[in-house]
């Protein structure tokens, strides 16, 4: 069965960190392309970054520079480490997978999601 668990969110001021951890289970990481997404209150779900063995890294022009994808083959975990933390980060972040071809955040091409975890920039 495949699953995928988000966890590492929390309350952190503007300018802060936070690692968000994306643990997968019934399927190994590393065939797929592993992509993190957010959804902010009143807003349409986006894409943030993604990861593929075979291609690289990718990152949406707004975390670029302040967010860091990695994957640990290990422990079939991928990570999100987010520096210098912006009010306008504030959202609910969620993990999700899709094949090697479909790298990139196109939304539609990811299959299985995690269930999210939230992240709240405030002073």
């Amino acid at each position: 069965q495949v699953q995928l668990v988000e966890s590492g969110g929390g309350l952190v001021q503007p300018g802060g960190s936070l690692r968000l951890s994306c643990a997968a289970s019934g399927f190994t990481l590393d065939y797929y392309v592993i992509g993190w997404f957010r959804q902010a209150p009143g807003k349409e779900r986006e894409g943030v970054s993604c990861i593929s063995s075979s291609v690289g890294r990718y990152y949406a022009d707004s975390v670029k520079g302040r967010f860091t994808i990695s994957r640990d083959n290990a422990k079939n975990t991928v990570y999100l480490q987010m520096n210098s933390l912006k009010p306008e980060d504030t959202a609910v972040y969620y993990c999700a997978t899709a094949r090697r071809a479909d790298y990139g955040l196109d939304q539609s091409k990811y299959n299985y999601w995690g269930q999210g975890t939230q992240v709240t920039v405030s002073s």
